[in-house]
């Protein structure tokens, strides 16, 4: 019986995709704070979380030419962030909150990273008899 990387590692492949994807969306609000009218974007981690998890189990191709569900993160999937003040240019990036969202996102990137590191340790023990 095979053991395939998608069901060792669990759900960390897809964090860690997902938190990457994030970065740079929070990166391009941070960029964009004093640029008029643009709008803050964000994706919902938890609900592509929860579309990587249920990728595995649910529909899935049996010939090259079948339609998939589509990838982790797709581009239709970002949203606009609700501002908490009005600015007069229009733009709604809040640079703290921003900030904020961007060093959670790195703490939880790191966290996965943590979590796949040790799935891989005890893989590579698993192997040698350890």
């Amino acid at each position: 019986m095979a053991i395939g990387f998608d069901h060792a590692l669990g759900l960390h492949e897809s964090a860690l995709l997902l938190r990457e994807r994030r970065a740079g969306v929070l990166a391009a609000n941070l960029a964009n704070a004093d640029t008029p009218h643009y709008k803050a974007r964000d994706i919902d981690f938890g609900a592509l979380l929860e579309a990587a998890a249920g990728q595995g189990k649910g529909l899935r191709t049996t010939r090259e030419r079948h339609i998939g569900a589509g990838g982790v993160g797709g581009d239709g999937q970002l949203l606009y962030r609700t501002p908490t003040q009005p600015t007069l240019d229009d733009n709604s990036v809040d640079a703290e909150i921003e900030m904020a969202q961007f060093a959670r996102n790195a703490l939880d990137f790191q966290a996965s990273l943590t979590f796949l590191q040790a799935r891989f340790r005890g893989i590579s023990k698993a192997l040698k008899g350890e």
